[in-house]
C-alpha cells in the first residue's frame, strides 16, 4: 500500500490516516476504549481534497481539530503535511455520530469526551 501505480500514495490511504489520526488521538486522551467502551464513533460522512502527492518514504504528519460539535455528532477536519512542509498536501473529514457500542443507536456524547473535543473546536 506504499505507492500506486503512479507513483504516489493512494487516495485510499489518505482516508485511513484521517481515521487513525483521530481515533489514535482518541485512545490517547483516554475517551475511547475500542475494546470495551459503552460508546462508539460511527463514521457517517467522509471527503478529501488533495493539493499535492505524498508518497513512501514521506513522512506524514496529520493535525486535527473539531468543525462542528453536536448532541451526538462530531465534524472532525484533519490536515495532512509531508514532511517538514508547512503546507497541507491534503485536508479531509469526517463525521462520527457516537451511539451505544450495543444497540448502535445514537447517544449524547460522554462527558469527557465532549470536554476534550471542546478543547479543539473551532
Amino acid at each position: 500500500m506504499d505507492n500506486d501505480a503512479y507513483g504516489h500514495m493512494n487516495n485510499v490511504v489518505h482516508y485511513s490516516l484521517f481515521d487513525t489520526a483521530v481515533n489514535g488521538w482518541l485512545i490517547e486522551n483516554e475517551v475511547l476504549d475500542i475494546y470495551r467502551g459503552a460508546q462508539i464513533g460511527l463514521v457517517v460522512e467522509t471527503g478529501c481534497r488533495y493539493f499535492a502527492e505524498m508518497a513512501f518514504p514521506d513522512t506524514i504528519h496529520a493535525g486535527i481539530r473539531v468543525a462542528k460539535l453536536g448532541n451526538s455528532s462530531v465534524r472532525y477536519e484533519i490536515g495532512l503535511f509531508r514532511n517538514d512542509e508547512d503546507e497541507a498536501a491534503a485536508e479531509g473529514f469526517f463525521v462520527h455520530v457516537y451511539v451505544d457500542a450495543g444497540t448502535r443507536r445514537p447517544a449524547p456524547l460522554d462527558p469527557a469526551l465532549r470536554t476534550l473535543l471542546e478543547s479543539i473546536a473551532s
